[in-house]
């Protein structure tokens, strides 16, 4: 049976869920608990934090890219040697994409699934006892879903709390605590999210103070008692997430290129591929011993004079693909292309393995899930193979010539459209994938 999980989320994005959530890991750790994060939705950048709270990895769960086993058995990695599991989930509790019933991407699939409570963070400003009305709204919503309890966020004052509390109470759900509002307490942001934990800024301090705000204000040991669910009977089986794309990968990391998620590189581990690490900032180019090519999104928008004088790097990176395959998702896909523009207007050369010129100096934000059916054999597949993610970015395509990469539906419509470029053994899209879907569409 996997560790006990609580799944902490609101009614809609902006509530303190992610400060919530740090200082109640951080806050736990600190007891000497071993504690695992989970992200519910495909975002790179929060598991990072939660990796800098616990101590340990942390894995993304989404109901409308995984499939039921799978979902299972990155839980039963979550739960391994774990005393606990928090969760943070994504937007509202409720809020997803059109799918199957159980399969739509909100956060309230993975708490039915896994039998994890809920802790509704309430962001209270503003209103009392009407966020009562709110609560119940919440615990009778959907009857799969269990609501632990109530953690009251931004409380002006004791008289605030008393007001909000007594209200909840009164209609027997429980609050396990309040949060006075603190303008002080907040984790600086960009165009994609969060700043990426990596170049926050004293934030083992900030994980610090936020562990000590929910020890002061919440009954840790309430919640802690919450704490239910897991899987148990779930025999452990090989993660089969996308298939690696060789068998040994040079991957990108650094500050350019850090969105690749936790779940796939443990599913090609345990595959037996092996995954080593380069930073392209550093001018360092794909490991001559590796026999695939992956670079992952990130921000090069930010960074791409810096790729352009990476002389290094990207002769490295040519003389790569010219005998092994390489592929780029968003930020790398980017980085494949002839030019990338920055937020200034100027203009940067690229690898130039694709023939493809982006923007972001004139920025439109596209995002949502994806379904992509690989127009080719590749890396990630055969030809007609199905996969399943999402893509978010501010970048524009300026010129995109060349043979597509995949053909690709949004969650709301079943028209496919090209997406990317192929050439030789080089392939990219802005498609992030997650995983491979069964059967072929």
């Amino acid at each position: 049976m996997t560790a006990p999980g609580l799944l902490v989320a609101a009614v809609r994005s902006g509530a303190g869920k992610t400060t919530v959530t740090l200082g109640l890991m951080r806050a736990l750790a600190r007891r000497g608990l071993r504690v695992c994060g989970v992200k519910c939705g495909p975002d790179y950048i929060d598991p990072a934090f939660h990796a800098a709270a616990t101590g340990r990895e942390s894995f993304n769960l989404d109901s409308w890219t995984m499939e039921a086993a799978l979902l299972g058995q990155l839980a039963l990695r979550a739960g391994e040697a774990a005393d606990v599991i928090v969760a943070e989930g994504s937007m509202g509790l409720f809020d997803g994409a059109p799918g199957a019933p159980a399969q739509t991407g909100a956060s309230a699939d993975i708490a039915a699934h896994l039998g994890w409570p809920v802790l509704l963070v309430m962001d209270v400003s503003g209103q009392a006892q009407s966020a009562a009305a709110i609560a119940r709204g919440v615990a009778a919503h959907d009857a799969r879903v269990t609501l632990a309890g109530v953690l009251l966020n931004r409380v002006a004052s004791e008289r605030h709390r008393k007001l909000a509390q007594e209200a909840i109470e009164a209609i027997g759900i429980k609050v396990f605590g309040a949060l006075p509002r603190d303008g002080g307490i907040a984790l600086p942001e960009r165009h994609l999210g969060l700043v990426q934990a990596g170049e926050t800024q004293g934030l083992e301090t900030l994980l610090d103070t936020l562990a000590e705000r929910i020890e002061t204000h919440v009954d840790v040991d309430a919640l802690l008692a919450a704490a239910a669910g897991g899987l148990s009977g779930l025999a452990r089986a090989p993660l089969d997430a996308l298939r690696p794309p060789g068998q040994r990968i040079a991957v990108a990391r650094d500050s350019a290129f850090s969105f690749f998620y936790p779940h796939l590189a443990r599913s090609w581990r345990e595959s037996g591929a092996e995954i080593t690490f380069f930073s392209p900032l550093a001018d360092e180019a794909p490991p001559e011993k590796c026999d695939a090519c992956w670079l992952p999104g990130g921000y090069p928008e930010l960074h791409a004079g810096r790729l352009a004088a990476a002389a290094n790097f990207l002769e490295g990176l040519r003389r790569f693909a010219a005998t092994r395959a390489v592929h780029g998702e968003c930020g790398g896909y980017m980085t494949l292309g002839r030019t990338l523009t920055d937020a200034g207007g100027a203009v940067h050369p690229m690898a130039g393995l694709l023939d493809l010129a982006t923007s972001f100096a004139q920025r439109k934000l596209h995002l949502g899930y994806r379904r992509a059916r690989l127009s080719a054999d590749c890396a990630l597949g055969a030809a007609g193979d199905a996969l399943a993610g999402h893509e978010f970015h501010y970048a524009t395509i300026a010129s995109e010539k060349g043979l597509p990469f995949a053909m690709v539906t949004d969650a709301y419509a079943q028209e496919e459209r090209p997406a990317g470029l192929r050439a030789g053994l080089v392939t990219g899209s802005f498609f992030h994938a997650m995983t491979k879907k069964r059967g072929r569409r």
